[in-house]
């Protein structure tokens, strides 16, 4: 049984459900879900993004993005906005309510991330996201992003 405990998965949920519930604790006093909350952090990044490559940057299903959106927009935080060169294309951005919430929810966010990386040395968050993404990479069958030879400097 030790294997089992000792398994990839089993340890990275583990870190899951120990490292999420102070997020989750602001999601639902935002009213939000952690799908939501993917897609905001996404949107908040750049001025619009289509759809499918919110999919693709936030790993959620295509199928589920649509509904995702239709919730974000309904709460006044997302609009759509038809590509005027591409009448397939439909684009999704932040509103000026979104841009609100961001300023009130980031600094909280951070503090928890300071918090989370404080638990380890610099080094050792450096490792563990390098091991990360290579096994992530090596399991997809996708070329790992250059690193440098400095754990250290692969986390900045």
């Amino acid at each position: 049984m030790d294997e089992f405990n000792q398994s990839l998965p089993m340890i990275l949920n583990r870190a899951l459900d120990s490292v999420m519930p102070p997020y989750r604790e602001i999601f639902l006093r935002y009213d939000l879900t952690e799908p939501q909350w993917r897609i905001l952090r996404v949107v908040w990044s750049g001025e619009k993004i289509k759809s499918v490559d919110l999919a693709s940057r936030t790993l959620l299903a295509p199928a589920s993005i649509v509904g995702i959106i239709d919730r974000l927009e309904k709460k006044g935080l997302v609009s759509r906005v038809r590509s005027t060169s591409d009448r397939r294309a439909v684009y999704i951005m932040a509103t000026a309510k979104s841009r609100e919430l961001q300023s009130e929810v980031s600094p909280q966010i951070t503090a928890i991330q300071h918090h989370m990386r404080a638990l380890v040395s610099e080094l050792e968050w450096a490792q563990m996201e390098q091991t990360l993404v290579k096994i992530s990479h090596a399991l997809n069958d996708t070329i790992p992003a250059p690193v440098s030879d400095n754990p250290v400097e692969n986390c900045k």
